[in-house]
């Protein structure tokens, strides 16, 4: 089985499509929060920065064969996380052999997160990213840093990432919100100029993840 393990992640090196998903993890969490906000952010991506992801968004969990057919995975909520071993190694995995995982923190998920990371990087940590990373640069310039979408509990925005022989393979944004930026100008009632941001912002990730 670990063969098997090892040959497809060789395989998904080359074999990435422009497909995204948002990651079914356990622990009671809602993993499922922002139902509209991936496929909205596609339909951004495709709109303006010449993308051509299938806007038909998928879930997968982390410790499935299928997490490897996404070079994009998106992680949300509210609560609890949690990864078995095989979990947390099947995504050290994915990561290392060219995926990326961007981690939007809902309001309430981060001190849940923070202790499940180190089972997936126990030699790593997470480091705040400074405003001038190619991240907040590559389609739109966002020279302060991460932009603030939605208070919470007044702190400021904080993107945070750990890297792996120079590449950023995990994204974790905490007192920003972009998930909600991204969702049905309804839900939330956001300004305009907010989501659009949050769009842009969430354009840069997308943008970095396939060309990284």
């Amino acid at each position: 089985m670990r063969i098997l393990t090892y040959i497809l992640i060789l395989c998904s090196l080359g074999c990435f499509a422009q497909e995204v998903a948002v990651l079914q993890y356990g622990g009671g969490g809602d993993w499922y929060s922002n139902p509209t906000a991936l496929p909205n952010l596609v339909k951004f991506c495709n709109e303006n920065i010449d993308t051509t992801i299938n806007e038909k968004t998928e879930t997968v969990s982390p410790d499935s064969v299928d997490l490897f057919n996404y070079p994009f995975i998106h992680m949300t909520g509210h609560g609890n996380v949690f990864f078995t071993p095989e979990e947390a190694e099947n995504l050290r995995n994915y990561l290392i052999s060219g995926g990326f995982i961007h981690i939007d923190d809902n309001y309430g998920m981060d001190p849940y997160l923070r202790k499940e990371l180190v089972k997936v990087f126990p030699n790593q940590e997470l480091k705040e990213l400074p405003a001038d990373h190619p991240i907040f640069n590559t389609k739109f310039k966002f020279p302060q840093g991460l932009p603030k979408i939605h208070e919470h509990d007044n702190l400021r925005p904080q993107a945070f990432g750990i890297t792996i022989e120079g590449r950023l393979v995990l994204l974790y944004t905490f007192e920003s919100d972009l998930g909600d930026g991204w969702e049905n100008p309804e839900i939330h009632n956001d300004p305009e100029e907010v989501r659009r941001k949050a769009l842009q912002m969430g354009a840069n990730i997308i943008s970095y993840a396939f060309e990284h």
